[in-house]
């Protein structure tokens, strides 16, 4: 079987890699450290060669679990961490400093026990420091050698082209889902216009879009979709009410639910990658298979008419976690 490429930077990966926050952060309490090398295991005989991880996932723990086990293979993957958020003293901050920075570099690189990373992200844009001053910062972090390539993170296109005017950007990432199409408003446009590389998490809604019937009342206390609108009501009963089609779709293609939803995004453009992430090697190996889903116009269509900015109900973040971010919204459903 031929396995398709896309750029990533100066590398070429397959369009599917691995999102590794679940590993260590976000849904609840994070799995056994064994579990998680079972999915990094999993997703190297898979073939998967791009690893995503953060300063911020389990507060550094992300790395320490993802680089060390990784190292054996470094020449053979493109490793991925982010900066300017982290966690300190129990909570989430966001410092785009340039001196805050290169203290997270050298905290990264020790964690991930390398002496460069491939794509170095920021995180988040700080909103008291200029973008061209945080860029500025990692471009000399390339110019070290202690990265390859830099990212951005949720951002808006204007904030991309200021950045990309400072220093080459390589890849974007922001969420991108059937139901998450905020980036289709400019970033997508602004990265195909200035060859940048668009990677695509929580491609499956945060797992809306899969086969498992979710419930938000079985949601672990420190899942981070229990403070999201969409899996609060009246919104969720109301996206529920596509789902069923949704599936039916899944079905008339010969797929599954989640390998509908990663189909989709990569079919947008010839420049995204998607990420998602599990902590199930079968629901990995279940994902990776979306890679050789082709969806003929009419079903691309029919996706776009059944879910979209005015049949989702609710914002996919809270009005504070929003503030938080530069990336273009729109209003989602007459609930929204």
């Amino acid at each position: 079987m031929t396995i398709e490429t896309r750029q990533l930077g100066a590398s070429l990966v397959p369009p599917i890699g691995l999102g590794c926050m679940v590993l260590s952060h976000a849904y609840g309490e994070p799995p056994p450290a064994a579990v998680g090398e079972s999915v990094l295991r999993t997703a190297l005989d898979l073939g998967i060669t791009h690893f995503d991880c953060a300063s911020l996932y389990g507060f550094g723990r992300n790395e320490e679990l993802v680089g060390p086990y990784l190292r054996p293979v470094r020449d053979r993957i493109v490793l991925v961490s982010k900066c300017g958020m982290r966690g300190e003293n129990g909570k989430r901050t966001i410092d785009g400093r340039p001196e805050i920075l290169a203290r997270d570099l050298e905290a990264s690189l020790r964690r991930l026990q390398t002496d460069s990373i491939d794509l170095y992200y920021l995180h988040r844009v700080d909103g008291k420091v200029p973008v061209e001053d945080s860029i500025g910062a990692m471009s000399r972090f390339v110019e070290q050698g202690k990265v390859r390539d830099l990212g951005l993170s949720e951002v808006s296109a204007a904030t991309l082209r200021r950045a990309h005017a400072v220093h080459p950007i390589a890849a974007v990432q922001s969420e991108y889902s059937l139901w998450s199409r905020n980036a289709e408003i400019g970033v997508l446009r602004a990265c195909a216009e200035l060859g940048v590389a668009f990677v695509a998490f929580s491609p499956l809604a945060r797992g809306f879009l899969t086969s498992v019937d979710l419930k938000p009342e079985g949601f672990a206390d420190r899942d981070i979709r229990l403070g999201m609108p969409r899996f609060q009501e009246p919104h969720f009963s109301q996206n529920r009410e596509w789902l069923p089609r949704y599936r039916a779709i899944a079905a008339e293609v010969g797929c599954t639910p989640a390998q509908l939803a990663l189909a989709w995004v990569l079919h947008q453009a010839p420049n995204i990658h998607v990420i998602p992430g599990t902590t199930a090697s079968s629901h990995l190996t279940e994902d990776v298979g979306a890679s050789q889903v082709r969806l003929e116009p009419g079903v691309l269509q029919a996706l776009d008419a059944l879910i979209n900015v005015r049949t989702v109900s609710g914002p996919r973040y809270p009005a504070a976690t929003q503030a938080e971010i530069d990336t273009e919204e729109f209003t989602y459903g007459t609930s929204g």
